[in-house]
Formats: C-alpha cells, structure tokens, sequence
C-alpha cells in the first residue's frame, strides 16, 4: 500500500475540526486524522507493506521549466536554492514535522527524494512491486499507474478512507473510456486548473476522450492534424496545431517518473514501534491519544 501523503494529510486537516488540539493549544487536527486514515486503511485492506510516500519537493524545477505555469498559483515564495515554499495554511504546516516524527516513531516507511514528487516515487515504488498495489490517494493524476495485470490501482477516498472509489481498468474505461496510460493523454488534452496544466483551449474531458477513441492516443492525433483527410473538425485541427509547444513537452510533466531513486528501507508494516520512547513523548506532547492508540493496537493486532 503507497500512502500519497500529503494529499491524505490535507484531507484529514479539512476533514478533522480545528478544535482537536495539542495541550499547548497547537492543533493536531492533521495529524489525528491521518493516524485514524491509517488505521482504517489497514483494518480494511490489511497491507503486508506500507509507504507513506512525500513530497520532497512539490514543485520540481525540470516540470517547471517545461510548463512555468504548473502549480504557480501555490508557490507561497520561490527560492533560489531548494524547493520553492507551498502556500499551505498557517495551522497546517507545523503539523507536518509533527506527522513525519510520528510515522518514523512508528516505523512506517516515509520516502521522500528530491527533486521529486510522492507521485513519482509512488509511479517507481509501483513499477517495481512483484505483488498487487493499492495507491491511496484523492489526485486523479494517479489513475495513469492502474494496470489491471499487474494488480495496481487506486483507492480514491469519496468521504474520508472508510468510503474508497477502487479504481480499476474497468473503472476508468466506464468513466473515460481510456486505459491507466491513456489518462495521461486525456489529462494533458483536458488540462487541470488546480496543477497549472492549460490544455487544449476549446478541448474538454468529454471532446478529449472521443478523440483519444478515435485515434487512439495522442501520437494518433497529431498524426491526424497533420493529415487532411482525417475527420477532425475544422475548429479542432486549428487548436490542436496552436497547442503543438505545449502537447510537445506536456505527458513529460503529467507522466509520474518510473526511476526516483530510491533510499533503502524496509516497507514492512510494524507490528511494534521502532521508538517506543520516541513515540510516548509525541504521543504526550501533542495529546495524540486515542488516534494513536487504536493505531498501535491495528498494527499488533
């Protein structure tokens, strides 16, 4: 099981009133919520293995150098150096330490390699399994890595991970008629607004995917731009071609990356804390309570 972590983090701070604070009064409303996530997670589908997979970076340069718009209307600050700064909010962001010393505490695998993100160590992590995969996350962008041979799909949470859309090949080709490689395509063709992706102006969901049928992916209709008597409409030969600079480095930015590479670690679900000592001094510092302690009792169990 491939935790994507952030986006459960952002799902359980949104999810999980403010109200549930630390004894200092800091709220640990993200924090709880995703220790419950992952209980649940692992009542349900009882993984052998678990990766809360992050990112390292939520930005990388090499995508924005091919499309300077991704993700732009997030960047908090730009740096020089290393990752630029996420706006994220005020009462979520000191949470997020607080989350990463818990699960080392605990001895789940956290794996983070710059200048990726946690889709791309998920798309290698996946790549690389030998046995089935369930990737929880809430971005569709992951749909690209369901492979119905190889036992990989998504579990989309609808209303927090108790309720799970299983997003299958079957599933995607009843909801976009394409494949996982295929969502690719349709998500470039598309765009999507909350990555900084454009599109194709004039190109939505439903236009792409009767494209993506009827010549196959997006090679197949570039070809038929190119070709006169192809049936392409008037209108979506002329804004295809305009899209050419964009359609010519897009599935580099919206494809995950297969070859992070990757520390070691051992993926293993504890079944005991790695530090114990650790974990009770967190446990009392931010009054992580009955949230970790039904976690510590699903992983003995």
């Amino acid at each position: 099981m491939l935790l994507d972590t952030a986006s459960l983090y952002f799902r359980a701070y949104y999810g999980v009133p403010d109200s549930v604070r630390a004894p200092d009064g800091t709220p640990v409303n993200a924090v709880r919520g995703l220790l419950d996530f992952i209980t649940r997670l692992v009542q349900d589908h009882h993984p052998d293995d678990l990766v809360a997979c992050m990112d390292a970076d939520w930005r990388p340069h090499w995508r924005v150098e091919l499309i300077p718009s991704y993700k732009a209307h997030r960047v908090a600050e730009e740096t020089v150096t290393g990752p630029d700064e996420e706006e994220i909010p005020d009462t979520l962001s000191p949470q997020v330490p607080v989350i990463e010393d818990v699960l080392d505490a605990l001895g789940i695998a956290r794996v983070g390699v710059e200048p990726y993100e946690a889709d791309d160590v998920i798309g290698t992590l996946a790549g690389l399994a030998t046995g089935p995969v369930d990737i929880v996350t809430g971005d569709r962008d992951l749909y690209q890595l369901v492979d119905d041979a190889r036992e990989v799909r998504v579990l989309y949470p609808l209303k927090g991970v108790g309720s799970l859309q299983v997003t299958d090949e079957a599933w995607l080709r009843e909801k976009y008629a394409v494949s996982g490689p295929g969502y690719v395509d349709l998500a470039l063709l598309r765009g999507d607004p909350s990555d900084g992706l454009p599109g194709v102006p004039g190109i939505g969901e439903k236009t792409a995917a009767k494209l993506l049928a009827a010549y196959g992916d997006l090679a197949g209709i570039m070809a038929a731009v190119d070709d006169p008597v192809s049936g392409l409409t008037p209108s979506q030969r002329k804004r295809l071609d305009g899209a050419r600079d964009y359609l010519a480095v897009a599935p580099k930015v919206v494809r995950v990356a297969s070859d992070v590479p990757l520390p070691d670690f051992d993926p293993a679900l504890p079944s005991e804390p790695l530090d114990p000592a650790a974990l009770d001094e967190l446990a009392a510092r931010w009054g992580l309570g009955g949230s970790l302690e039904r976690l510590l009792t699903t992983l003995h169990g």
